[in-house]
């Protein structure tokens, strides 16, 4: 899928801005007709946003079921004649919207875009009204997974497995954009190398009647170094320039289509980064030399906004990562936003770009493991319905994600249960969907504790091996040395077993801003920064260990209990951005090594 470009073209209008909210927990919107006439007893609120922190009120924060958003839009009468697009960059976790009294699209799944052709329900030169009903229910059958539980007073109240608040609402740009009737409905490049040359493959997909398909291949400071024409084809780059980690150089696809007259139908442009991913052994290769992976798991998630998407925030995040000498994030636990995936690709920031299978793992509560064995896949649980869900969420990502340079490794879930048999006939279709959809990227999955080498049922079915530890947290606390002896040990055993590349996904402590020790205790920032410093010695050790990606950047919002103080305080930033005593540490490390 395509995103909205201004062009030659093509025009788009972003719907930002304050919208209408009403929220809607006995779903009274869908029998009665909201969308149909202005929304009543309905307050303001921004687009882009999670509604939960706007306001002051424990209804709104913990809300389940039905928020219905709504706008007018004006459409410029230049528009008739075009191919009109209502386009939702993400809501949280499914959708249907309305333009006008007609309904136009419905969507699962909260971190992937949507869109619906409204060129014969929206009128150019008039005032439209556009509606959408966002619910944030998690059941068996979506990815993440939940279950709604009824209260003896008649409240419901939203169950789920992942660690993290349950954020919803418009998170994202909402977009009205124009295209041609016949248009360029999808581009996707692969490039490679033969010595100095870089190739490109491509593909243009259009839909409608097109003479000529022509495609050219401009350079950073808009010179044209190779063309072709159709819709298939090669491009070749003699001296290429690399996108490579820490250097975002980016070419420009620019695709035509014109008409039997020469005359351009329509015009669309794709950044390319050219770059090759591949494992060879315990090796993590880019352009064919030797990564290893430096930075952190992530969550967009920032005070009042929740999961809304904020340039000013995402800018300083990234200014961040380059302070500590960061050269690579985990998308955890979902699709970020696309701009972020922009940003990446400019800057030469790697990329593990993960989907929303969080919570697949009914053994696991906060990231501590339970009492007792559950049964995580079956029929009454994660089953096929679920997959289902699963893989669309998987080929929604890799359509929306392949062009991205940044972007290196699939994480196809977080921390399920792979142990129990049935994981096996759970994720092999999934890596096998992945593969077929993208054969340029490794696939992996990110394991949690409980899925030791001698003990995981998956492990074979991936490239990599991402491994979640909290040696010394979650498991022997206050005690480094054990902690020390029992990583390395384990991690020996990963590579001897595989003969893959092991990248540490997660490690960490929940720290305390401000709270300190003489001698390094749990929560205080000087058992962070030890704990990390021993993880490290291990890592420097093992040779098969090619990565490190701490658990977390920053402190961020969980769901509230007694088992959080004030959300996840594993950050080395606060969720402020100000950095603990382990920032500077890691900064010292990783701008040491290069």
């Amino acid at each position: 899928m395509l995103r909205p470009q201004d062009g030659p073209t093509r025009e788009r209008r972003s719907l930002g801005g304050l919208w209408r909210l009403r929220l809607d927990p006995e779903g009274a919107g869908r029998t009665e007709g909201w969308w149909r006439s202005p929304l009543t007893a309905a307050v303001d609120i921004p687009v882009p946003a999670s509604y939960n922190d706007i306001f002051p009120d424990a209804t709104v924060r913990d809300h389940v079921g039905d928020a219905w958003y709504q706008t007018s839009v004006w459409a410029p009468a230049r528009w008739a004649g075009e191919r009109i697009v209502l386009r939702f960059d993400a809501a949280t976790h499914r959708a249907t919207a309305w333009i006008n009294d007609t309904e136009v699209v419905t969507h699962e799944g909260g971190y992937t875009p949507f869109e619906a052709d409204v060129t014969a329900h929206l009128r150019p030169g008039a005032e439209n009204r556009v509606t959408v009903v966002v619910n944030n229910e998690l059941t068996w059958e979506s990815i993440p997974p939940g279950r709604i539980e009824e209260r003896s007073d008649g409240r419901r109240t939203q169950r789920y497995f992942h660690d993290f608040f349950n954020y919803a609402g418009l998170h994202r740009p909402v977009w009205l954009y124009t295209t041609p009737r016949t248009h360029i409905s999808d581009i996707t490049v692969a490039t490679g190398f033969e010595a100095t040359t870089g190739v490109v493959d491509y593909r243009v997909d259009s839909t409608g009647e097109a003479d000529t398909v022509r495609v050219a291949l401009r350079d950073a400071s808009g010179a044209e170094v190779a063309t072709a024409t159709g819709a298939v084809g090669t491009l070749r780059v003699p001296d290429v320039h690399p996108w490579a980690p820490g250097d975002g150089y980016l070419y420009e696809l620019v695709a035509t289509l014109s008409d039997t007259s020469g005359d351009i139908v329509d015009d669309y442009r794709q950044s390319v980064g050219v770059r090759t991913v591949e494992t060879r052994g315990k090796q993590f290769l880019i352009n064919g030399n030797p990564f290893y992976f430096k930075g952190f798991g992530k969550h967009e998630d920032a005070a009042v906004r929740g999961r809304g998407h904020d340039d000013v925030l995402m800018v300083h995040d990234f200014a961040l990562l380059e302070w500590t000498g960061a050269n690579s994030f985990r998308t955890s636990h979902y699709p970020y936003a696309e701009e972020v995936l922009d940003y990446a690709d400019r800057h030469g920031v790697v990329v593990i770009d993960e989907t929303a299978a969080v919570g697949l793992n009914l053994n696991i509560g906060g990231g501590v493991f339970k009492s007792g064995k559950v049964t995580t896949f079956s029929s009454d649980t994660i089953g096929e319905r679920a997959q289902r869900t699963h893989l669309q969420a998987i080929r929604e990502l890799v359509a929306r994600d392949k062009n991205h340079p940044s972007v290196v490794l699939w994480s196809l879930a977080n921390e399920p249960d792979n142990v129990q048999p049935e994981a096996r006939d759970y994720f092999a279709p999934l890596a096998a969907e992945t593969r077929r959809l993208d054969p340029t990227r490794p696939v992996a999955y990110v394991n949690a504790l409980m899925g030791s080498p001698d003990q995981c049922a998956v492990t074979d079915l991936f490239d990599v091996v991402l491994l979640n530890r909290y040696y010394g947290w979650y498991f022997g606390p206050d005690d480094l040395a054990a902690a020390e002896t029992e990583l390395e040990a384990e991690l020996r055993q990963w590579a001897e077993r595989h003969d893959k590349p092991i990248v540490i996904t997660e490690y960490g402590a929940d720290t305390y801003p401000g709270l300190h020790s003489a001698v390094p205790s749990p929560w205080t920032e000087e058992y962070q920064t030890e704990l990390l410093d021993v993880y490290h010695r291990v890592f420097d050790r093992v040779d098969a260990v090619v990565g490190e990606q701490i658990w977390h950047f920053a402190d961020f919002a969980t769901a509230p209990g007694v088992f959080r103080v004030d959300g996840n305080k594993k950050g080395v930033f606060t969720r402020e951005r100000r950095p603990k005593s382990a920032a500077f540490s890691l900064r010292a490390r990783w701008r040491k090594a290069d």
